[in-house]
């Protein structure tokens, strides 16, 4: 049964007047007569303008990792606020985050704070190039890493011509100069040989290779542990800095982020997301015979609004709750029992899966065997993942259109019991309408998802 998204409809045609696409944002766009405006949250649900419930497993692409309306976080943030806004000046909390962040992640040495994961990535990329007196740097192919024209470059899988031993490499969008596309190279997920060949060449005119471990806008395909260990080697032996991107996975994968999961330690890394459990705020950290360039060593770096006060007292308290307390173990346990409980109901209609990631942010894969690299992910057909999706956002589970973006949990006392209850009612439910609307033309046991 459809939901009614009358109000969400009516919103969309005023919006539409004053705002491109009536969003801030392109992938807030899901078409004229689908895109939903959010009237309230709670916990790990929230209610849209026509008071349809949804549990929802994107959490704003990751950031809410201890529920909407934390209380804890949001008095933090009310008491930070009695300070005042930005002042054109530090405060002392500044220095109380920065610490908590290299007690998390020791190799965070000395940070800068910033607004978004697109701003910590540029200064990072910023102090790559200053440190190192170079201007190139390696992407991987599937790595996502903001929305500044530096990073916006993807390898078209789609349109790989069979003669072609690589595919093209285009830009996202309009607007990004072609002139950029002679700084960088796009290397493949889990080959340290490609990478040692770009190296070998160019690595006199690399300064960084910039790298998601866990491939956050692509199903969550993981790196290799080997692989992770070869790419630390490589880049100390060509010397060019390992710039590790953990706007994603930073305080959500562990409480060191995928640098403790792999054991490998960054010369320079990123924050965002989960680091605030949802008010504004990332951050670039390093070594700090690194960061001392920033500032003293001639690189520019600011921002008006970077360290609001309220920001600050609410990381501050949610980075306390993440390091002090069992929520991100009760994270990963109630993401483990969700995939049990979805790979039983996959299981028993005979339709092949597996899953990818940690259980914090998962990717589920319609395939027996799970891609390694973005090629082959890409290159899958995913669509019984898009209709099953619909089917559950209609259901009121909210998970991402497509199968781009990981399925995301919250703290226990927000994705709750109920939560996984009916979650997998709907699931199953949503798994069976797919099968049924798909059965004329395609099987559901080789059918797959990118």
């Amino acid at each position: 049964m459809r939901r009614s998204l009358a109000k969400s409809n009516a919103h969309f045609q005023r919006a539409v007047q004053r705002l491109p696409l009536g969003v801030s944002s392109n992938f807030r766009y899901w078409g004229d007569d689908e895109t939903i405006y959010i009237k309230k949250s709670q916990g790990g649900r929230i209610w849209d303008l026509d008071d349809n419930e949804y549990i929802d497993y994107r959490l704003g692409y990751g950031p809410v990792i201890l529920g909407y309306c934390d209380p804890r976080v949001d008095a933090a943030a009310r008491a930070g606020q009695e300070i005042g806004p930005v002042f054109a000046l530090g405060t002392e909390r500044e220095l109380t985050v920065a610490e908590h962040i290299h007690k998390m992640v020791p190799a965070a040495e000395l940070t800068r704070f910033s607004n978004s994961g697109t701003e910590a990535v540029m200064g990072a990329l910023r102090l790559a190039r200053a440190y190192t007196g170079k201007d190139g740097y390696v992407l991987l192919e599937g790595g996502y890493h903001g929305m500044s024209d530096s990073v916006m470059w993807s390898t078209n899988v789609k349109e790989w011509p069979a003669n072609q031993p690589d595919p093209d490499i285009v830009p996202y969008g309009k607007g990004i100069p072609e002139l950029i596309r002679q700084l960088f190279w796009l290397v493949p997920l889990n080959d340290a040989g490609v990478l040692e060949e770009v190296f070998k060449r160019h690595g006199d005119s690399i300064a960084a290779l910039l790298i998601e471990p866990i491939l956050g806008n692509s199903c969550s395909i993981p790196s290799d542990p080997q692989y992770m260990r070869d790419v630390r080697e490589l880049c100390t032996k060509y010397g060019v800095l390992l710039v590790i991107d953990e706007v994603k996975t930073g305080f959500r994968a562990a409480k060191g982020g995928a640098q403790e999961m792999y054991g490998v330690p960054a010369d320079i890394c990123t924050f965002a997301k989960a680091l605030g459990n949802g008010y504004p705020i990332a951050a670039f950290s390093g070594r700090e015979e690194i960061m001392r360039q920033v500032g003293g060593g001639g690189i520019a770096h600011g921002g008006t609004y970077t360290c609001h006060a309220m920001t600050m007292a609410a990381t501050e308290k949610n980075l306390e709750i993440l390091d002090e307390t069992s929520a991100l173990d009760d994270i990963a346990a109630y993401g483990r029992r969700l995939q049990e409980g979805m790979s039983q109901i996959l299981g028993a209609r005979g339709v092949a899966h597996c899953f990818l990631g940690p259980p914090s942010m998962f990717g589920l894969f319609l395939a027996e065997n799970p891609p390694t690299n973005f090629r082959e992910w890409k290159q899958g057909d995913y669509t019984f993942y898009d209709t099953m999706a619909g089917h559950l956002i209609d259901l009121g589970v909210l998970c991402e259109p497509d199968s781009r973006e990981p399925w995301f949990i919250c703290e226990a006392h927000a994705h709750d019991e109920r939560c996984l209850t009916d979650t997998l009612e709907r699931f199953e439910t949503a798994v069976d309408a797919t099968i049924a609307e798909l059965k004329p033309g395609r099987s559901q046991t080789t059918t797959t998802a990118n």
